[in-house]
């Protein structure tokens, strides 16, 4: 209801402003041409993020430092504090990083937007930028349009420099002649009413505009022409750095728990970081003139002044909060618990990952994971095995021999509710996410959703297992309880495998388990023919250790295909050149038939 109606009224204030004003046409033009550069900036940037970010976020946000660092380098060269983070969010959200580094990034992006301000006050204004603003466009239109996703990256964000610098140049005009016809200074306020109430049209512009730096060179070239006092204008700066973190938590609205913690650090950290200003307002300025003074700025260049002040304000916010980031960790996790569900749903996957190439990516594979975890309860208890048991360093014989009763368990129903909405879910993102990815990136979707269906396939084989498996394993034959065990037996040792490759080992090592399980499986079934030929088992029991042993089979042939997938580790070319050293099919029968000759 408040979109549908604070929409029109945005377009009939602009319309009015239009009809009486041709001179806020220009600065309207001005600001409108500089959003349109941020989203050709932030297009361009997207284009330079495959492959990439996992490299940089392991090495730049394992340390406070490295996160605070990592917030101001890529602000400052995005040009949007609101860009970095909805992508921190996005990283977040896909487990990338934790909640801690996502909040330091979050810092540093606030100082890292104090750039912006020294670029326009000190570059932009003392220099007709719009001149730079014209070959930027040629070449950067030109780039687009090549094939090359680099080169279009590159001309994106070109195009987008040189739509920022002419936007910058309108609004400057803009006001200058504005200021022939109305002087917006004579509605300047004095003291803390002026400051509460300019900080709340700064709160107000970012939020209609979606972007700080937007209305901080409205406020600069405003400033530079006298339109605005230089009180005020700290005042809308201030107000600025507050409605950013709006972007934030829309951005959020789509991710997970993680997500949304985090844009709440962000608004927390900027109203914080506003009452700070806010109430020592006179000192921060006492401590602006000083350092002004100490480098050379002018005692009237206040849009320098103002950049001074945007800097010494978000530093002095950061040094507030930092000792307190553990504190407003555990705050946030209290006040935001992820969600207890009866019926699993997806922890990772959010509209927020999947403009981010690697983080769709990583959320996948997390969420695969997940689907793994869920389908590996299912499959142990269908093998009337313990979870505890797999992942504990027992003898394996130990645990088939002190587990010999069935576990209750309705496969179709776990299956309904913990596998089959989750994997039609990952199915889903997937579709959405390759959309815009190279076919490298794409290619690993694909193995991502491959490992999924593999671990459905699974449970349906174990479905077709347990029932025989859960009778035969409690026969008073001896020969027949024998070869069901070791068909569990083999399983355990698969899933445990499985679980000592999750925890870090190297997948080459299942290549010896698959040679294993291919030598068990002739002997299972020379053994079967053996009890066949002397009566050893009745005729149905044949019959279901024949089925059952070529479900066995693809039971752990799945799980052993989805573990060479979703447990390789490195980025896209260590995964796939450790994926390539497998061994396959025709290799194993090569090593097996060499074995039997030798």
């Amino acid at each position: 209801m408040i979109k549908k109606i604070f929409l029109p009224t945005i377009l009939l204030v602009l319309a009015y402003g239009f009809w009486i004003s041709p001179d806020f046409k220009e600065i309207s033009a001005g600001v409108a041409v500089f959003l349109f550069g941020m989203l050709f900036l932030e297009e361009g940037f997207k284009a330079f993020t495959g492959g990439l970010l996992e490299k940089i976020l392991a090495k730049t946000t394992d340390k406070l430092w490295k996160s605070l660092s990592f917030g101001v380098i890529s602000t400052t060269l995005m040009q949007s504090s609101s860009l970095v983070s909805v992508i921190t969010i996005s990283f977040l959200s896909a487990g990338l990083i934790s909640l801690a580094a996502g909040i330091g990034i979050v810092f540093g992006a606030n100082l890292g937007t104090t750039t912006g301000a020294w670029l326009i006050a000190g570059f932009g204004l003392k220099v007709k930028i719009s001149a730079y603003a014209m070959p930027m466009l040629v070449f950067g239109i030109i780039l687009v349009f090549q094939n090359s996703k680099h080169l279009k990256g590159i001309g994106y964000i070109l195009a987008g420099l040189g739509f920022l610098f002419l936007g910058i140049h309108h609004m400057k005009e803009g006001f200058e002649a504005f200021r022939t016809t109305i002087d917006l200074k004579a509605f300047a306020v004095d003291g803390y009413p002026g400051l509460f109430l300019f900080a709340f049209l700064g709160v107000a512009a970012t939020v209609i505009m979606q972007s700080s730096h937007a209305t901080l060179v409205i406020i600069i070239t405003a400033l530079s022409v006298g339109q605005i006092t230089y009180e005020n204008g700290l005042a809308l700066a201030i107000g600025a750095n507050v409605g950013t973190t709006i972007t934030a938590i829309i951005g959020s609205m789509s991710s997970n728990v993680q997500g949304k913690r985090l844009a709440g650090a962000h608004l927390i950290f900027n109203m914080v970081t506003a009452l700070i200003a806010i109430a020592f307002i006179y000192q921060i300025m006492d401590a602006v003139d000083a350092f002004s003074a100490f480098v050379g700025i002018a005692h009237d260049d206040y849009t320098l002044k103002l950049a001074v002040f945007h800097t010494i304000f978000n530093t002095i916010g950061i040094i507030a909060m930092i000792p307190f980031i553990d504190q407003l960790v555990k705050f946030l996790t209290r006040a935001m618990p992820e969600k207890i569900v009866s019926v699993a749903t997806p922890k990772y996957l959010s509209e927020a990952a999947e403009s981010i190439p690697d983080s769709a990516i990583e959320s996948v594979r997390k969420e695969t994971l997940h689907l793994y975890d869920n389908a590996f309860v299912i499959i142990a208890h269908g093998l009337n095995l313990h979870r505890h048991d797999i992942k504990s360093q027992r003898d394996l014989n130990e645990i088939i021999r002190d587990t010999s009763k069935p576990i209750p368990i309705d496969i179709d129903a776990e299956y309904e509710r913990n596998v089959k909405g989750l994997y039609s879910d990952i199915v889903m993102f997937i579709s959405r996410a390759q959309t815009q990815m190279t076919a490298e990136q794409g290619n690993e979707l694909f193995e991502l959703r491959s490992a999924g269906r593999d671990i459905v396939r699974a449970i349906k084989e174990i479905k077709h297992l347990h029932k025989n498996l859960s009778q035969y394993m409690q026969s008073d034959n001896q020969y027949i309880r024998d070869e069901y065990n070791k068909i569990r037996m083999n399983l355990l040792l698969v899933l445990r495998s499985l679980e000592e490759a999750k925890e870090g080992d190297d997948i080459l090592f299942l290549d010896e388990l698959k040679l294993e399980l291919e030598i068990s499986d002739k002997k299972a079934n020379e053994t079967l023919e053996e009890l066949i030929h002397n009566d050893s088992i009745t005729a149905p029991m044949a019959t279901s250790l024949i089925n059952d042993l070529a479900y066995a089979y693809h039971v752990a042939d799945k799980l052993m295909q989805m573990g060479e997938v979703l447990f390789a580790k490195g980025d896209l070319d260590m995964k796939e050149a450790e994926r390539s050293l497998v061994l396959d099919k025709d290799e194993m029968e090569e090593i097996i038939a060499s074995q039997n000759n030798g």
